[in-house]
């Protein structure tokens, strides 16, 4: 039985060549961009599993309450970790880091590698399981002048990682250079974990040496804290237990704790007003519902080819029906029929997505791979089978309850629910499709605008780069040589980073409630940084070293002026955590972050002894030979230092890097919802023109014109698509206007937007529905005509 069912099957696949190619096509292309998203869904869900006690791994969390927001963030206090492990007896292991990974320098006496890492506490290869190839994990931090280097490292360094522990090596971060021995060599970071570095300092060296003494206390936030719960604790329970610790220990503070799972944050990373508000995981689901969408799209095409072309198989199921077959056994046959068509599609998709896998790995910056393992190919043949249960269920379901004395008499005919089901499901094809074509015009309409806006400072042709070497010891020679190159319009020394400056609460002024608690950008600096990104003054002057106290001074922005709510600010006198500060200048508001966030209060400190970088404005049209100029002078300058430099709108455009993504990936989408949902009309076309080849003829011979007869078959097909644009329409806008909230700064949705949607997906119907129209159209009336 079951060989005479793939029997029957095969045949129906050959006979209806162009039905079958459609089907097969439209499943295979809509499998493979499902097998594509499930690939990168499931490596962005196993971010950070990997470590053995994962389920015991939390990350402290801090409510910073301020008079406008509250502000979560996981940095804390560096002695909360040591204070908890002793304190708490829930707490398992304890564990502290710096934030941010940090660049250094890595030299031998002939080498200097650039390479990523951060300072990190005794515990971190208990807590972490970063596996350690030398040194053993309790004792690689004992001595605040070790370093633990990754294995690729090493291997850079001394083209080994035999017999190296013990061996010295200078380091050098923008803030400090010493000289260390190897304690440890660690595997290389796995691809599943958020944070990709190449080497750990002591933390004990960091408060030691780089901290200063009078900011380790508990009212400064510069670490982050792993904690290693005991198994079956109660976490609201600890919540609330911790909810005050630093609260009890800091007078006045405005700190509230929380403990959140550590290998969630990657994906629950955004929180508003201290609420959890999304993250990552906002666009896990967005594409976990494309996917889903296009493989309905394609099991609709199914479903319509199947029922549409049905008349051709009444009479073989009202002959098996007279000859005893079951309604069961014929559902059985036709599932069948469509799993052979999943299977078919199966091993295309899966070709399809050998050779597209480069590519999407490209835009989506994974190392994604296809290892036929359990762990895959059970997730493909799930996916398979319920794609083609779900495609064809209704042809089953519906051919399957044939009348067979009506089949045989020739009298059953395509019902109103048939046609309207049908209808149905093309609507709701193109619906989906306009969704997504709207969706592409407004992310591309919207990342334009925050390529194309005027930040309030000049990111273009401008050169960054952190000092190095002999430029961080001799600044001052190095600036006034730069300043001399042809091609280099001006220089500055400067802590200024796109989307990476400090925050401070520590600014006090006259008038100022006590209970009042707001942020500000701290942003240290030294001359021209101001000139150099051409930031507009509205009030005072710039920093110059011609008037000898900048280091007494301050310059706002208007926002924090207005903060502060001062009047005439110039020459009035505010209280920074490091002394009272003169206001000389007040510059014109201008974005150092995302256009996510709204310009916040900030403010210029001169401190030309704590700049970490420098940069450099480019004439235009003139930037390649000028950089070379620069990378012969760095070279002679900086001898063994590589010449690593960004060009600060490159760095402002990182910040969107998620939203690029998603922009480049929608467009690919949308572009295969709009291929498959003309498979099916094609092939939907197709059969009507097949329907109603006598009545074309008739037509032509009463002397209809090839415009008329095309209109003909075209207009019931455009109607739905019509129908899907007013449908769509609202639906697409409201998706699209939430995704917009996330910016604070956005686009409005214009009319014009679903007028363009609709009009190319008309057009594209049109003229899948055209072909097939005109091929009918200019047939011989007497091929239809003559008699069998």
């Amino acid at each position: 039985m079951l060989r005479n069912y793939f029997k029957i099957a095969w045949r129906n696949l050959l006979k209806n060549k162009v039905f079958s190619f459609i089907n097969i096509t439209g499943l295979a292309t809509g499998l493979a961009c499902a097998f594509l998203i499930y690939l990168w869904v499931n490596d962005e869900l196993n971010i950070d599993k990997f470590h053995e006690k994962d389920s015991q791994l939390y990350l402290v969390m801090a409510n910073h309450t301020h008079t406008d927001a509250i502000q979560t963030i996981p940095n804390v206090p560096g002695l909360l970790a040591p204070a908890m492990k002793t304190e708490l007896p829930e707490v398992e292991n304890a564990v502290h880091t710096t934030g941010r990974l940090e660049n250094f320098i890595i030299s031998t006496e002939d080498k200097h590698i650039n390479a990523q890492g951060r300072y990190a506490g005794e515990a971190f290869f208990d807590v972490f399981s970063y596996d350690l190839i030398e040194g053993v994990k309790d004792q690689v931090f004992t001595d605040k002048n070790s370093i633990v280097i990754s294995e690729s490292l090493a291997k850079k360094l001394f083209n080994t990682t035999d017999h190296i522990i013990g061996k010295s090596l200078e380091w050098q971060s923008s803030e400090k250079k010493n000289e260390v021995f190897i304690s440890g060599i660690f595997k290389d970071v796995p691809a599943s974990a958020s944070e990709q570095f190449d080497l750990l300092l002591p933390f004990s060296y960091f408060e030691a040496e780089v901290m200063p003494a009078q900011y380790v206390h508990w009212y400064n936030y510069y670490a982050y804290t792993y904690l290693i719960l005991k198994k079956g604790t109660n976490i609201a329970a600890f919540n609330a237990k911790i909810k005050d610790f630093v609260a009890k220990r800091a007078e006045g503070s405005i700190v509230t704790l929380f403990v959140k799972p550590y290998s969630e944050n990657y994906l629950y990373g955004k929180y508003e007003n201290g609420v959890q508000a999304g993250g990552r995981i906002e666009y896990v689901r967005l594409f976990s519902i494309i996917a889903l969408f296009i493989l309905i799209i394609a099991c609709i095409n199914f479903m319509n080819l199947s029922t549409a072309k049905s008349s051709r198989r009444m009479k073989e199921v009202g002959i098996k029906k007279t000859l005893g077959a079951g309604r069961f056994s014929l559902i059985y046959q036709y599932l069948g029929e469509s799993l052979l068509i999943s299977f078919l599609a199966l091993i295309i998709a899966i070709v399809l997505v050998e050779i597209f896998l480069p590519q999407f790995n490209i835009i989506t910056g994974k190392n994604l791979s296809l290892h036929y393992n359990i762990e895959l190919i059970l997730p493909l043949l799930g996916i398979t089978i319920l794609t083609g249960l779900i495609a064809g269920s209704y042809p089953a379901l519906y051919l399957s309850g044939f009348n067979p004395v009506n089949v045989l008499k020739g009298k059953l005919k395509a019902s109103i629910g048939e046609l309207w089901v049908r209808k149905g499901l093309v609507v709701f094809q193109f619906c989906i499709s306009m969704i997504l074509i709207v969706a592409v015009m407004i992310i591309y309409k919207q990342i334009a605008f925050v390529q194309n806006k005027h930040l309030g400072f000049d990111k273009d042709n401008v050169i960054n780069f952190e000092m190095r070497g002999q430029v961080s010891d001799k600044k001052e020679t190095f600036l006034t040589e730069v300043k001399k190159i042809p091609g280099v319009i001006n220089a500055a020394e400067t802590g200024f980073k796109v989307g990476g400056n400090g925050w401070t609460q520590g600014v006090n002024w006259e008038g100022k409630s006590p209970n009042d608690d707001y942020i500000f950008e701290e942003v240290i600096t030294g001359d021209n940084t101001i000139e150099t990104l051409d930031i507009t003054m509205v009030a005072g002057r710039s920093f110059s070293n011609e008037f000898g106290m900048d280091s007494m001074s301050i310059i706002f922005n208007e926002a924090a002026i207005k903060t502060m709510g001062l009047k005439d600010p110039i020459g009035k006198t505010i209280r920074h955590y490091t002394g009272n500060k003169q206001i000389v200048g007040v510059m014109k508001d201008f974005h150092t972050n995302s256009l996510h966030d709204q310009i916040k209060p900030l403010f210029f400190l001169y401190k030309p002894e704590e700049t970490t970088n420098i940069i450099i404005k480019l004439e235009a049209g003139k930037e390649r030979e000028t950089i070379a100029r620069l990378q012969d002078f760095y070279q002679k300058f900086n001898p063994g230092y590589a010449f690593d430099y960004t060009f600060l709108d490159q760095d402002y455009q990182a910040l969107y890097e998620a939203e690029q993504r998603v922009s480049t990936l929608s467009k690919y989408f949308a572009g295969l919802a709009i291929l498959i949902s003309c498979l099916g009309l094609f092939g939907l076309a197709a059969f009507a023109a097949e329907q109603r080849s006598k009545e074309i003829s008739i037509r032509k011979v009463l002397g209809a014109t090839t415009t008329s007869i095309v209109g003909l078959l075209s207009k019931d097909f455009l109607k739905l698509v019509f129908v899907s644009l007013l449908l769509a329409s609202p639906i697409a806008w409201y998706l699209m206007n939430k995704w917009l909230e996330n910016f604070a700064y956005h686009i409005e949705i214009k009319w014009w937007v679903f007028a363009i949607a609709g009009s190319a997906a008309i057009f594209i119907a049109f003229m899948t529905i055209g072909f097939q129209s005109i091929k009918a159209a200019v047939a011989n009336p007497v091929e239809s005509l003559k008699t069998e």
